[in-house]
C-alpha cells in the first residue's frame, strides 16, 4: 500500500465516522430534543466533514450529512406515481359524527368485541411519502392526487430531521408517510425578513411550506427551517409481518430514527377519543405548529384490513376537524403603516378581544386592493381570525351590524408620515412613499442597518434610533457616521460607557464587509444571501453602479426581477449621493483587503486552524481575513496544519498542536505577522 491509499483510508474511517456521529446529533437535537453537544461543536464536526470532502472528492456520498445545505437548482419537478396510493381522509366535525364512525366500524366487524384507536394531531403541514433503499434515503414525493404526486427530493433532502441514512435496522425496502410543516417562529422570522425588504407577508405556515417545497433552488428551502413528523410506514409483502398495529409503526419509525410526534393516545373506547380530542382542542394554542384537528385511527392492522378503503378514503381512519375560531368586534379606526421600502400597509385597530389564546387589538388588512374588495369600513362589527393562528387578519364586515355612519377609507395620495407622494407599484397592489428621506423609513432602514447581520452596530436600538431621527440629528444613514460624543451622551438612557461604547461600534462598522454593507442598504429583495452573491461578483460597490442589467441577470440567482431592483436602486441620485457620502466618510465600500491580500500573498500555502475566543475577532471574520490573505482555514488540526491561532479558553486543539509540534500563535501574533509582511 502506497502513502496515498494510506492516506485515503484514513479519511474513508474518519468520514465515515463523521456521517454517522453527525446524523446521530441531528437524531438527538431533532428527533429526541436532548443534544449532547453544542452548536459549536456541532459546527466544528461539519466543517471537519466539508473539509475531507473537498480534499477527498471521491468519498463524497449522497447521505452525507453536507448534502442538507442545498446548491441545487431544479430544472422541473418530475410526477412519480405513488407504490400505494395516498388517499386523502373522511371529515367529522362535531362529537356525534365521531361516535357515527365507531358505530359504523362496530357494524362491519361483528366477530371483534373491543376496537382500540390511537388517535393523533393533524399538523397542518404537507403530506410527504418518502422511499429508502438498504436504509439509504432514495426519493421524497407529494401527496399531489393522491396517485402521482412531485418529485421533491432534493428540497426533502434539506430538513435536517429526517434521516438520509437509517442508523438502525430497518427493512431492505422502506417507504415512509408523513407531514412535512413550518413552525411559528420560523414563519415570524421569514416574514420579518420579508418586511425588512418591502414584501408582502406569508399568510400561513402550511401555504409556507408548500410553497417551499416547490422551490427551485434547494439553497433557499434549506435556509426555510421545515420540520417533518411521521406516521406511516408501506412494506412489501415480504416484511408486512413486522408490524401489526398502529402503535408498533409508531415504535418502528422511532427506532429507524424518524420523528414522531409526541402527542397521540391509544383510546380503548370512542369516549376516550373524544376526550382527548377535546383535551387536544383546548391546548392547541400551546405547541410551537398549528394543527387543525385530530386524526382517530383504528390500531390493529387485522381490523384494517377487514375494512378496506373506498375509492377516496380508508374506512379505518376519520379526521375530527376543530372549527374555526374567530370573533367579532368593532373597528375602531385605520392607520397606515410605512415600512422600510415605504411599502403603504392600512392595519385595523380595533376593540380589543380574545381570540385563539391571545387578545387581539389590531389586525393586517393586507393592502388597498384586499380593503376594498371586502369593503370594510371605519365603524364597523367585523369577524377576524388568526390566519394559520398567528397573524390576526379581518375576515369580512358583518353587514347586517353595519352602522348608518360606517365610513369607507381612501387610498392615500401622500404619505402620512411626511408629506411625500405617493404611488401604485407596478409589479403589485402596494403603493409606496417615494422619499428616501421618510422618517417612518428612515428608522426601519437605520434599524436594518444597524443589526448584526448587516453593519452590526451594537448599541443601535429601536430607542435609540428613534430620539436620533425624532431629534434631527440623522437624516440619513451617513449621517450615523457625523455624530458626537457630545451629541450622544445627550440621548434618554445614554451614560458614559454607553456612549463610548455606541460611537466605537459605529466606527466599528465602517471595515465590515461588501456584502454586509450590501445587505444593510436595504436594497429590495437584496437579502443577506444575495448580497454575499453580489460580493463575490463584484469587487466594490462602484462597479454595481455602472453595470449594465443584462450582466446582472447572467449571475446566478438573479432573475430579472432582482436586476431591475438592484440597477433602480443605483440609479437612483440620492442612493448614489449616500453611498459617495458613505465612502468619504470611511465606510469602506470595496474589498480591499481582499484584493491587498490577493496581491501580497502573505499566506499562500499556509493553512490556519483557530480555537477558543477571539479578543477582536468572531470566527468568521478571522476565517475571511486569512483568506483575504492568501491561506487555508481547517476546522481540524492535523500535520499538514501550519498555524494554530490560539484565544481565550482553547480546546483540545490546542493540546493537538503541541503534539504534533505545529507552530501555535495569539491574535497580537498573528496580527504582526500581516504587519510585517504587508510593510
Amino acid at each position: 500500500m502506497d502513502l496515498f491509499d494510506g492516506l485515503l483510508e484514513k479519511a474513508q474511517e474518519r468520514y465515515d465516522y463523521l456521517c454517522r456521529e453527525i446524523e446521530r446529533h441531528n437524531e438527538l437535537y431533532y428527533v429526541h430534543a436532548s443534544p449532547e453537544i453544542s452548536d459549536y461543536e456541532y459546527d466544528m464536526l461539519m466543517k471537519e466533514l466539508e473539509e475531507i470532502e473537498k480534499q477527498y472528492p471521491e468519498l463524497k456520498k449522497d447521505y452525507s450529512p453536507t448534502q442538507r445545505v442545498g446548491g441545487k437548482v431544479i430544472d422541473e419537478f418530475k410526477s412519480v406515481e405513488h407504490t400505494v396510493p395516498m388517499l386523502s381522509i373522511d371529515n367529522t366535525y362535531n362529537e356525534a359524527e365521531i361516535r357515527e364512525f365507531d358505530s359504523r366500524i362496530r357494524r362491519s366487524i361483528h366477530d371483534i368485541e373491543q376496537i382500540g384507536y390511537v388517535v393523533e394531531l393533524k399538523i397542518d403541514g404537507v403530506a410527504i411519502a418518502i422511499r429508502y433503499k438498504d436504509g439509504i434515503y432514495q426519493q421524497a414525493i407529494t401527496r399531489g392526487d393522491g396517485f402521482r404526486g412531485d418529485d421533491v427530493t432534493d428540497n426533502v433532502k434539506t430538513i435536517r430531521s429526517i434521516p438520509l441514512r437509517l442508523m438502525k435496522f430497518a427493512p431492505h425496502s422502506l417507504e415512509v408517510r408523513g407531514e412535512v410543516f413550518m413552525i411559528n417562529k420560523e414563519l415570524e422570522r421569514l416574514n420579518q425578513i420579508r418586511e425588512e425588504m418591502g414584501e408582502e407577508p406569508f399568510r400561513n405556515p402550511r401555504n409556507t411550506t408548500a410553497g417551499t417545497l416547490k422551490l427551485k433552488d434547494t439553497r433557499q428551502v434549506a435556509q426555510r427551517k421545515l420540520s417533518a413528523y411521521f406516521y406511516e410506514v408501506i412494506l412489501e409483502d415480504s416484511d408486512k409481518n413486522i408490524i401489526q398495529s398502529h402503535l408498533e409503526t409508531l415504535n418502528c419509525l422511532k427506532e429507524w430514527g424518524f420523528p414522531v410526534n409526541p402527542h397521540w393516545k391509544k383510546c380503548e373506547n370512542v369516549e376516550e377519543v373524544i376526550e382527548y380530542c377535546n383535551l387536544s382542542r383546548n391546548n392547541r394554542y400551546s405547541l410551537e405548529y398549528e394543527i387543525d384537528g385530530m386524526v382517530i385511527k383504528v390500531n390493529e392492522h387485522t381490523i384494517r384490513e377487514k375494512l378496506g378503503t373506498t375509492s377516496k378514503s380508508p374506512r379505518w381512519v376519520i379526521a375530527y376537524k376543530f372549527p374555526a375560531e374567530t370573533a367579532q368586534t368593532k373597528l375602531l379606526n385605520i392607520k397606515i403603516q410605512v415600512g422600510k421600502t415605504g411599502t403603504l400597509t392600512p392595519v385595523a385597530e380595533m376593540e380589543p378581544v380574545p381570540l385563539a389564546g391571545t387578545i387581539v387589538k389590531r389586525a393586517t388588512l393586507h393592502n388597498f386592493e384586499e380593503l376594498d374588495r371586502k369593503d370594510i369600513r371605519i365603524g364597523d362589527i367585523v369577524e377576524i381570525q388568526k390566519a394559520g393562528e398567528i397573524i390576526p387578519q379581518v375576515i369580512r364586515p358583518i353587514l347586517e351590524l353595519r352602522p348608518p355612519d360606517a365610513k369607507t377609507f381612501p387610498i392615500p395620495q401622500i404619505c402620512p408620515v411626511c408629506g411625500s407622494k405617493v404611488q401604485k407599484d407596478p409589479e403589485g397592489v402596494f403603493y409606496r412613499c417615494l422619499s428616501s428621506e421618510c422618517p417612518a423609513q428612515l428608522k426601519q432602514k437605520i434599524q436594518h442597518y444597524a443589526q448584526r447581520r448587516a453593519m452590526n452596530i451594537e448599541g443601535l436600538g429601536p430607542a435609540i434610533i428613534e430620539q436620533l431621527v425624532d431629534k434631527g440629528l440623522v437624516k440619513n444613514i451617513a449621517d450615523l457616521y457625523r455624530l458626537t460624543r457630545e451629541q450622544v451622551i445627550k440621548l434618554e438612557r445614554m451614560g458614559n460607557k454607553s456612549t463610548e461604547n455606541l460611537i466605537n461600534a459605529i466606527e466599528k462598522s465602517k471595515n465590515r464587509t461588501l456584502s454586509a454593507l450590501l445587505f444593510g442598504l436595504g436594497i429590495r429583495h437584496v437579502g443577506q444571501h444575495l448580497a454575499e452573491i453580489l460580493a463575490r461578483n463584484f469587487k466594490s460597490i462602484e462597479e454595481l453602479i455602472y453595470v449594465d442589467i443584462g450582466k446582472l441577470t447572467e449571475i446566478n440567482e438573479v432573475g430579472p426581477v432582482v436586476a431591475k431592483s438592484i440597477k433602480d436602486f443605483f440609479s437612483t441620485k440620492t442612493n448614489v449621493s449616500l453611498i459617495e457620502d458613505l465612502r468619504r466618510l470611511g465606510v469602506k465600500t470595496r474589498e480591499i483587503e481582499e484584493n491587498k491580500g490577493i496581491e501580497k500573498n502573505i499566506f499562500n500555502g499556509k493553512t490556519f486552524v483557530a480555537t477558543g475566543t477571539l479578543k477582536d475577532y468572531s470566527r468568521e471574520q478571522i476565517e475571511q481575513k486569512i483568506k483575504f490573505y492568501g491561506g487555508k482555514v481547517s476546522s481540524s488540526v492535523s500535520k499538514n496544519t501550519d498555524f494554530v491561532l490560539v484565544g481565550d479558553n482553547p480546546g483540545t486543539k490546542l493540546e493537538k498542536a503541541k503534539q504534533f509540534g505545529i507552530k501555535i500563535i495569539t491574535e497580537s501574533e498573528f496580527e504582526k505577522m500581516i504587519q510585517e509582511d504587508a510593510g
